[in-house]
């Protein structure tokens, strides 16, 4: 999970507003300390942390909740509106125009992650039916063109490179024509050890130059306070349009990199949330709290199923799924599936009320290579065993399953088991969709 630390705090100061008899100014106090001391340790702004509790502390003790509406729940809805509030109320992420090429150029000091980021935006677009490629202008770190290309051709995109010329603006002349059947062009910039005046000299050049539409500085999660003023001046030098922050995963702070952006204005509008180029998502605050508190974020879940599965198949198996009706077939397809998606953690902090539940590990982390041994031992069974799973809980049918597909009884087990905890897990989530839809209706504050 993003940011666990902040998370596992922020969750269990909801649990004592959930757990509380009634609602008082010592409870409101008590709370707000809470998340006061949540916010500093994840390297939050001093000023802006005093600011969003002063405004929580406010709220709580003046405003009633509306009719219909319990006290506590309303108390839970404040924190989340002002935390809401806080990392910029709404998504403002980029609005592709039709202009070609739209031009996005990248910005940040080195070690920050620009040339990972943008094959990981480059992969994100394409996916969405544009026509990208990606420019590499980072003459001065030796492996910077050959990380460019090796990841441009992972994710078979364009690529424009010169291992030779060591002016970017000459790269990026020579390049002016051919860029232009492209629908968007990612740029990646050189960084510095730190912001020289020759780097921001060179990024203001680029920036006449290049013309983009979109200036990311990317900068890591875990960087602290100073990313306050790496950010003021990459404004300052370029006018940047907003911020991607790399390396999520990684840390459990953040908060850095969260209050530079609210400080300069520019939005966070991507996250880099993993190590594979898969790994991006467009940054929602609303999605981004409701996670934060436990809540689920049904609207990223969707938008990833949207682009990775086949919308009618998805449907299929997951009315199967949710009903308990399915066998081999259908339990293979669908881990292959969620395969797509990402990390099973991740796909299950998604989804609202399940981040909260003790699911076991074993049961989230199904690796590639047991997917093989799986497929083969499918291949192994009758079609009748196939269609219905419970056959094959039988000593002999399990010895000559094995045998034909090359493993051992052991792991013919181990499928077995998966598929008994498949079982289970939707017997958690009570079976039938319609129920479970109107279990999580209104869960979310603002959905």
């Amino acid at each position: 999970m993003v940011m666990d630390k902040l998370s596992s705090t922020l969750k269990n100061t909801l649990s004592k507003i959930t757990g509380a008899t009634f609602i008082d100014e010592n409870l409101v106090n008590e709370i707000v300390k809470d998340i006061q001391r949540a916010l500093l340790t994840s390297d939050v702004n001093v000023k802006l942390v005093f600011e969003l509790s002063k405004n929580i502390k406010e709220r709580a003790l003046k405003e009633k909740a509306p009719k219909g509406v319990g006290q506590k729940e309303f108390l839970v809805k404040i924190v989340y509106d002002e935390l809401v509030k806080f990392l910029g109320k709404e998504k403002k992420g980029i609005k592709i125009t039709k202009k070609q090429p739209f031009k996005i150029m990248l910005v940040g000091l080195f070690g920050t992650g620009k040339t990972t980021i943008a094959a990981k935006l480059g992969n994100y677009y394409t996916k969405r039916g544009h026509k990208v490629a990606l420019v590499g202008l980072d003459v001065y770190r030796p492996a910077a063109m050959d990380q460019l290309e090796q990841l441009a051709k992972s994710i078979n995109i364009p690529y424009y490179i010169n291992r030779e010329e060591k002016n970017p603006k000459k790269i990026w002349k020579s390049l002016k024509d051919e860029v232009k059947k492209y629908d968007i062009v990612i740029v990646d910039t050189a960084g510095r050890d730190a912001l020289s005046e020759d780097l921001v000299k060179e990024i203001e050049e680029l920036n006449k130059e290049i013309k983009p539409e979109e200036k990311l500085l990317v900068i890591n999660a875990d960087i602290g306070q100073t990313a306050e003023s790496q950010a003021k001046k990459f404004h300052e030098s370029c006018g940047i349009t907003g911020v991607a922050i790399t390396k999520m995963d990684g840390t459990a702070k953040a908060g850095g990199a969260l209050s530079a952006a609210a400080i300069t204005g520019a939005p966070v509008k991507f996250l880099g949330v993993g190590e594979k180029v898969d790994d991006i998502e467009e940054f929602n605050p609303e999605g981004f709290v409701s996670r934060l508190l436990g809540m689920g974020d049904l609207e990223a879940l969707l938008e990833k199923v949207r682009v990775e599965i086949d919308e009618e198949t998805a449907e299929d198996l997951g009315k199967k799924f949710l009903k308990g009706e399915f066998n081999f077939l259908d339990l293979y397809e669908q881990i292959q599936g969620m395969k797509k998606l990402g990390p099973m953690n991740k796909i299950m902090e998604m989804i609202p009320g399940m981040s909260g539940m003790k699911i076991p590990k074993d049961m989230l982390d199904v690796q590639d290579s047991k997917l093989k041994k799986w497929k083969f031992i499918m291949q192994s069974m009758t079609k009748t065993e196939l269609e219905n799973p419970d056959l094959v809980f039988n000593r002999k049918r399990i010895d000559r399953i094995a045998k034909g597909a090359g493993c051992t009884a052991t792991e013919v087990r181990e499928l077995l088991k998966q598929y008994r905890q498949s079982k289970k897990m939707m017997k958690m989530m009570k079976g039938d969709p319609n129920k479970l839809m109107k279990k999580f209706k209104g869960k979310i504050p603002g959905m």
